[in-house]
């Protein structure tokens, strides 16, 4: 299967650049608050560590069957990162499947800049083939909730780590119109 590699995406107001090493300077500050962590577990971290997780990251998987794929958010406007999307995309037997995550910093929260980034990572990743999208979010993580339901995700009944699996299918062209017969 051909690799799926991120592309620069445009939304109404962001621009979700693939992620580079030079975006942890910036990405140290956008996600310092500790509150941001309450969820996704872990502390801020330096400038230095998401240096060289960015190294990692931006080097690809050592298995040829999964991508990495992530994104920065900018905000136009305000030419400032705000935050990530970010997708493990894994061949399966049905298609693609991509795990899904989203983080937004503190100061840009509440103003819907998760659920338009996401809206455009899902669209993106359904046409490059991904046909099965997961999330897993914690139960009391009311903002992120909202944000899968925006994008077509439903919670499953399924846990992990102590959050809940969501999942949305996206049907191919087959699907949609099958031939008559």
């Amino acid at each position: 299967m051909t690799p799926v590699v991120p592309e620069a995406i445009r939304t109404g107001r962001l621009d979700l650049l693939p992620l580079s090493v030079e975006h942890a300077d910036e990405m140290a500050a956008v996600l310092s608050d500790p509150d941001l962590h309450t969820f996704i577990g872990g502390i801020p971290a330096t400038a230095q560590a998401l240096r060289a997780r960015y190294e990692r990251l931006v080097a690809g998987s050592v298995d040829p069957a999964v991508d990495w794929c992530n994104w920065v958010m900018q905000l136009r406007d305000a030419a400032c990162l705000t935050g990530t999307v970010q997708a493990t995309v894994t061949a399966s037997d049905h298609g693609r499947v991509a795990a899904i995550a989203w983080v937004v910093g503190t100061p840009w929260q509440r103003r819907g800049f998760a659920k338009e980034a996401a809206k455009a990572l899902v669209a993106w990743l359904g046409a490059h083939g991904v046909r099965t999208l997961v999330a897993h979010i914690h139960p009391d993580h009311k903002a992120s909730a909202a944000v899968a339901t925006a994008v077509g995700l439903a919670p499953t009944d399924q846990w992990h780590d102590g959050e809940r699996r969501w999942q949305l299918t996206i049907p191919t062209a087959r699907d949609r119109h099958p031939r008559p017969g």
